[in-house]
Parts: structure tokens; sequence; C-alpha cells
């Protein structure tokens, strides 16, 4: 079988995103039950809308259910799982045992994904999971390469690995300290992010007097680590048996669900036309660190990766493009894009113009045309709709970045 790439799914216009730049399937959360609460998520007719464009391009939809439930939850669970299998969802994501038991009894032809928040790091632990109708294993990411192909070697289920996005600071995400500063629990959908966060030290005695953990002029960062990023490693995924390479993202914008799908699909796509003769092309490194980034690490894959996994810079987020607009429509009569502006551009920026399917160009803004039809410097206001002359038709969902 052909490895899967999935993609993050955080409301329905990011789905199509995904969809369209080129997974084979998505994840995605409902308004209940799933770990991303402050993602777009999706009502019950969003939820049918996205399986229905998802299935209509031959790509698959699993949906978030992986909260620690309590007892309330457990009455609620039916229903929305009766109407998840309704709309025809390809998979849900659990990590509670006891959820798993409940769907396996209520459902038994759902297929159930355990989710890398139960933490599996080893054989015997997959193998269990096995025996219950687990379906597939999204490993922790706290693995070695070798302890990856030590689990397909006695095991047959599907695994599933993170190669891409944000690596949270506590085991496999199980975190109380959003909890704990907040009130927010990481662990039932409302993470505060709390890791992120600029630290100092305050003395008992002298209350209001803080002390920097000094690693640069702006702050410490000391639970900050750098982003996951295995694209350039994907050969040695495919040969460990992996099934599928997921990336992190329901909350990032859809610029970078774009260049970060679009890249591993090219990477993909390369190696399955001609694994003896793949080479790795660095343009697709350049295109995914367009999009807003921290520095990349390869996390644990090739050994516990130590201070180097870790951000101790003030300037966390990096990226050399910005998005600027997404393209709605195409009006050949003019040539002009159709054009919802999603950050200031004006005539003489320098674009590039990233599409679906294809290679992109770039050119320089002309001309800007308003919904009244006047010529204007700039949009005047974000979400603005407007025209703009483009060297080269171009579908709709494609995105301009500003260079």
């Amino acid at each position: 079988m052909k490895i899967e790439l999935l993609a993050p799914a955080g409301n329905l216009e990011k789905l199509k995103i995904a969809v369209l730049y080129g997974a084979d399937a998505v994840y995605l959360g409902g308004r209940h039950f799933g770990l991303r609460a402050g993602a777009g998520n999706f009502s019950a007719e969003e939820l049918g809308a996205g399986v229905e464009f998802a299935h209509a391009r031959d790509v698959r939809v699993y949906v978030t259910v992986n909260i620690f439930a309590h007892n309330q939850d457990l009455t609620r669970l039916p229903p929305y799982l009766d109407m998840l299998c309704r709309v025809g969802v390809d998979g849900v994501i659990v990590s509670d045992p006891g959820v798993v038991a409940l769907i396996r009894k209520l459902h038994p032809d759902l297929p159930v994904h355990l989710s890398t928040q139960a933490n599996t790091t080893n054989w015997a632990t997959a193998r269990f999971w096995e025996k219950q109708g687990v379906h597939r294993i999204i490993l922790a990411r706290e693995l070695s390469l070798e302890e990856i192909s030590e689990i397909r070697r006695k095991v047959d289920l599907e695994l599933e690995i993170f190669v891409h996005g944000a690596m949270c600071i506590s085991y496999s995400g199980r975190c109380l300290l959003s909890n704990f500063l907040t009130g927010r629990d990481a662990n039932r959908g409302d993470c505060a992010q709390s890791c992120r966060w600029q630290y100092a030290l305050v003395e008992q005695k002298r209350p209001g007097e803080y002390f920097p953990i000094e690693e640069d002029q702006r702050g410490s960062y000391i639970l900050g680590s750098k982003d996951l990023c295995l694209i350039e490693h994907i050969p040695v995924l495919v040969d460990a048996g992996v099934s599928s390479l997921k990336i992190e993202g329901r909350m990032k914008s859809i610029n970078y669900v774009a260049g970060v799908v679009q890249a591993y699909r090219q990477a993909i796509d390369a190696y399955t036309r001609d694994p003896q003769n793949y080479q790795f092309n660095s343009d697709w490194m350049e295109k995914i660190s367009q999009v807003s980034h921290r520095d990349y690490t390869t996390g644990f894959l090739f050994g516990r990766p130590g201070p180097a996994g870790q951000h101790y810079k003030g300037e966390i987020y990096r990226r050399s493009h910005v998005f600027v607009g997404l393209v709605r429509d195409y009006e050949l009569d003019g040539g002009l894009a159709v054009v919802e502006q999603r950050n200031r551009f004006a005539v003489g920026d320098e674009v590039e113009i990233i599409l679906p399917q294809g290679e992109g160009f770039r050119q320089k803004i002309t001309s800007i045309i308003d919904q009244g039809g006047a010529h204007v410097q700039a949009a005047p206001h974000p979400q603005q709709i407007v025209r703009v002359p483009l060297g080269q038709p171009v579908p709709p969902y494609s995105i301009l970045r500003k260079i």
C-alpha cells in the first residue's frame, strides 16, 4: 500500500486546501470530544460537507474523539458517534480505553485509530491494542527509527507517525501545565500553550522582583521545542513500514497547510515513482521554510535530541514569505484573479502564486481593483475582495505570498 499523507483540517476551508494541495487523508475535530478546542472545528453540517468534498476526490476523513473522558462525557458520546457514522467518516482517533471499548461495541465496523496521546512506545502495548480491535496506532513521538521498525515487525495493524509540525514539550502531549496555570485542560481540548510562555525566577521573600533565566535579552524559553520536520527522511520511514505520515497543525493557517502538504506530496510521489534513483530536492525544504515555523528538528527519530531539540532564542518564528491573498475565482475576460486579501499587499509588491497543482510563478502586482471598480494602491482592509491581473489563469484556492 502506498504510504498515506495525512493533513490537518482545522475548518472546512482548511480541509479543502489540504485536499486540493495533495493530502491522501485529513483529520479534523467536531464540536465535541477533541483536543483542539481552539481550532475552528466542524458542526455536523460542515462535517457532512467536508466528507462529501473529500470523498469526491478519493480522500479519507478521520475525526478526533481523543479526550480523556470523564463520566459525563460517556452519556453524550453514543449520539455523537452515530452522527459520525451517518456522515460517513473513515475512522476516529481515540486515546481513552473506555472510549475505544464503547466504539467497538456500538460501531464495530468503524475503524479506530489510537491517538498519540495514548503514548504507545513498545511492541507489547501495540500488540495489546491490536487485540482490542484497534485498526491503527499513532505512535508516540518519543520513538526512534529503530523502535518503530521493531514495532512494525511484531504487529500487523497500521502505524502512523507525526512527521511535521509543533512538538509538545510534555510526554506524548499529556500535559497538566496549562490546567495548573490557567484552569484550561489540555487533555480535554483547551491547551493554553503555557510551555511557550516566557519565564523568570522569583524568590519567595522578594515578591515582584523577577530574575530572568537569561538565554538572550528577550527572556527565557526553557520549555519551547523546535518544530518537527522529517521531509528529508521519507525513504527510511517507508522502509520502516510506516503506513501514514502525519502533519501537525489544525490551528495553523491555510498558507501553512498548502505549503507543507504540497512539499511532502511532491517528495512522497518522487520517491514512490523511482525509489532506486530518488534524490531529495532542496526546493521542497525551501517551500516549507516559506511558511511560519520554528527552527526544525528531527525529534527522536535518530535518538534523543537533547539541547539541539530546544528553542533558546527570542525570535522563535521564522518565515520568508507573507501570505497575502486567496484566489476565489478567475475572470478570463479581463485576465483578473478575484482575490480575498488576508494580509496587506500593494501595487509594486512582488508576489509568488502557489497553485494547488503544478508549478507556481512570480510577478509584480501592477494593479488592484476594488469591489466598486476603482483602481487602488492597496486593499483597505483584511478580507476585502479585489481583482488583480495575473500573468496566467489560476484556479480557485491558489495562494498569493508576498516575497
